[in-house]
């Protein structure tokens, strides 16, 4: 019997004992350059995070040279020329939510270039900001102060755990609550200090991806010039099948948390905030110099650049 090549995968995977499945997916958007501002909103709000940061609508942000598309590449970023008062309001910067929400689906992320400087805290996720937290959150990429690697996390209402050991992915597990009031299950991406930061700016970024199913979320990661990264993943095929995708960075099953009950049709969500809960809390520590400060200067390699973002559904 000659096997094709996706059965002699998935044959390897239940012989060493994968716990995920993975599945086939057609493509649904394919978001770039000037489709960001059709298919997102921008989010003019005061940060539930207590962060430094003014976020501004698009009409400003697009005036103040915050958000730009060139061909295929979208831009958002923070303000770096204007010096604060200490009493003044925060630092002009960028958070878009996705007009779209989703419930099963895989998002695949080509990202050229992510914020950073001591006081930064960028972040890709997705949640029912109406619904928090008994809707869920993912968080997709998320750190502080250029501290690597990153950090994938769930956050969720009670009753809700990953397992502490015997689950197959690179990175670490972190945390295993993912009770928001525990702040959330988390997986360090250990295997790759590239994941996040200076580092992924360096190597000139690469693509993350997320598969929420009612069995698991697992995220990846790879980079640029990775020989590993999947040839549908590069070049934003029509189908995808993540059955071929290799061992997740992390993985969340459904073990202890029933991930249908915990989590309802979500958006995906953008933002670059300073300072705040996480990245001021941690700041010395982080090894930044002084306090958490205002310094415009800091700020010149804080922004997203993005290529794409392919939905899969």
């Amino acid at each position: 019997m000659k096997l094709s090549a996706t059965s002699r995968i998935l044959v390897l995977a239940s012989l060493a004992g994968f716990a995920f499945a993975g599945a086939g997916y057609t493509l649904s958007e394919c978001i770039v350059g000037e489709g960001f501002y059709e298919s997102f909103n921008f989010e003019a709000i005061a940060d539930p995070t207590n962060g430094r940061v003014n976020y501004v609508d698009e009409e400003t942000a697009v005036m103040l040279g915050l958000t730009f598309a060139i061909g295929d590449t979208f831009i958002m970023r923070a303000d770096d020329t204007t010096v604060l008062s200490p009493s003044g309001p925060g630092r002009n910067s960028v958070r878009i939510r996705s007009n779209n929400v989703y419930t099963t689906h895989v998002a695949v992320f080509d990202i050229q270039h992510m914020p950073q400087g001591c006081g930064t805290w960028p972040a890709i996720w997705e949640s029912d900001e109406a619904n928090w937290p008994l809707g869920g959150e993912v968080d997709i990429v998320e750190g502080v102060n250029d501290v690597t690697p990153n950090q994938s996390t769930l956050h969720t209402s009670a009753n809700c755990t990953i397992p502490a050991t015997g689950t197959n992915q690179l990175g670490t597990i972190l945390t295993t609550d993912c009770d928001y009031t525990a702040n959330g299950c988390g997986v360090l991406l250990t295997e790759d200090d590239n994941s996040f930061g200076p580092n992924f700016n360096n190597i000139g970024g690469g693509w993350y991806a997320m598969e929420r199913t009612n069995d698991y979320i697992s995220i990846w990661f790879w980079e640029r010039h990775s020989r590993s990264v999947p040839s549908e993943v590069a070049f934003g095929a029509p189908t995808i099948n993540t059955s071929n995708w290799g061992t997740p960075a992390a993985y969340f099953p459904n073990t202890d948390c029933d991930l249908a009950t915990h989590f309802d049709a979500n958006n995906i969500i953008i933002n670059l905030t300073f300072c705040g809960d996480w990245a001021g809390n941690v700041y010395a520590s982080s090894g930044c110099p002084s306090t958490c400060v205002d310094n415009p200067l800091a700020f010149s390699e804080a922004y997203f650049q993005f290529s794409s973002i392919n939905i899969y559904t």
